[in-house]
């Protein structure tokens, strides 16, 4: 089974910023998150993460070795990296949503992020098969993965939520990857 973990929340996060490839510790929240997504998961065989210590640190929480993958990085927001979501013009997020090889200044398209993840995606998929795979990556990879396996076009991202530390199942059965769950949250005290 392929578990795909969203980080924990940062103060970016709480603060509704766009992170992108911003490099933020979780915040308190984000470290009660993750040891509860790392105690519902219980033990799992493999942890893969992404370099951005959000994510690290949420890997950490499993208490096993972390092998880190740069393929699973957050989108580059460019020059919205650090800004308000609310600050990004409804043009900007309009652009975004019909054109997928829109590249804001300095940033990514949500062509190169497909390409970039479907790489990832299909050699975690081939050791998921037989292992229980945890990757903890970031909400745009996430969603990258998702809509490759159920067919889904970029517009998947704008038409779907990830909690911070959310879990999105996928099975590797015989005739290919199926979604068993999507936004699954543990409770944090």
């Amino acid at each position: 089974m392929l578990i795909l973990v969203r980080h924990g929340r940062t103060a970016a996060n709480a603060e509704g910023l766009l992170q992108g490839r911003l490099d933020q510790h979780l915040d308190d929240v984000g470290r009660a998150q993750a040891l509860a997504v790392a105690a519902m998961l219980g033990e799992v065989d493999d942890v893969i993460s992404s370099p951005l210590m959000r994510a690290m640190e949420t890997a950490e929480a499993f208490g096993q070795h972390v092998t880190v993958d740069e393929r699973w990085i957050e989108l580059s927001y460019g020059c919205f990296e650090g800004q308000p979501y609310a600050g990004v013009t409804t043009d900007v997020w309009a652009r975004w949503y019909e054109d997928p090889n829109f590249v804001p200044d300095g940033g990514e398209s949500l062509v190169a992020l497909d390409e970039r993840v479907g790489g990832a995606l299909e050699d975690v998929l081939a050791q998921a098969g037989e292992r229980n795979v945890v990757v903890v990556t970031h909400v745009s990879p996430i969603k990258a993965a998702v809509a490759r396996v159920i067919g889904g076009s970029h517009d998947f991202a704008f038409r779907s939520h990830l909690s911070h530390a959310a879990v999105c199942r996928i099975q590797v059965r015989a005739f290919g990857p199926v979604l068993f769950s999507f936004n699954e949250t543990a409770p944090t005290m």
